[in-house]
């Protein structure tokens, strides 16, 4: 089962669609998208203003570092941003496309400096977003604490909710 798919009502009772690690998944108004418990990992949001339609990919990983890795692409920035995008475009026409991103989080004190996979992450997902020329109009990155991401297609409006910080709008 494609957890992308899922819709589950959240308090405020829109329909909402959970996009797991390593999916990506597109919706249009009126459902939302959510990314739960994002840590290191890195929720990248598209919005089509003029479509009303919304994208999510859940990013676990920068890049893969072998070819084993690659038949689970969508865990990678290097292959999510590029397919959600081009999920996103129209047939026809020019699509212009806002990004928003949170998460990247350091979530352990003892993490070796050489690792450091969020921060890691967030400088993919911006190196994607430029290749492809798609502004970074907002984010809520680093840290070191959890976020869950939540993108309404409607409005293109994005909370961020964490423990320590309660709710942010991008």
């Amino acid at each position: 089962m494609n957890r992308g798919d899922e819709r589950v009502p959240p308090p405020d009772g829109i329909d909402v669609v959970v996009v797991g690690a390593g999916e990506v998944a597109v919706v249009s108004s009126p459902l939302s998208l959510m990314a739960p418990a994002l840590g290191s990992c890195v929720a990248l949001t598209l919005w089509d203003p003029k479509r009303h339609l919304g994208g999510m990919a859940h990013i676990m990983l920068p890049a893969p570092t072998d070819a084993a890795s690659r038949g689970t692409g969508l865990r990678f920035a290097s292959f999510a941003v590029p397919e959600l995008v081009s999920r996103l475009k129209p047939r026809f026409g020019r699509v212009r496309l806002e990004a928003k991103i949170s998460g990247g989080a350091a979530m352990f004190a003892a993490e070796s400096p050489l690792v450091k996979v969020g921060e890691r992450n967030v400088a993919e997902v911006r190196n994607q977003l430029g290749l492809l020329n798609i502004p970074l109009v907002a984010e809520d990155t680093g840290g070191d604490y959890a976020r869950t991401m939540v993108l309404h297609a409607e409005t293109g409006l994005v909370i961020v909710r964490s423990y320590r910080y309660g709710i942010v709008e991008l």
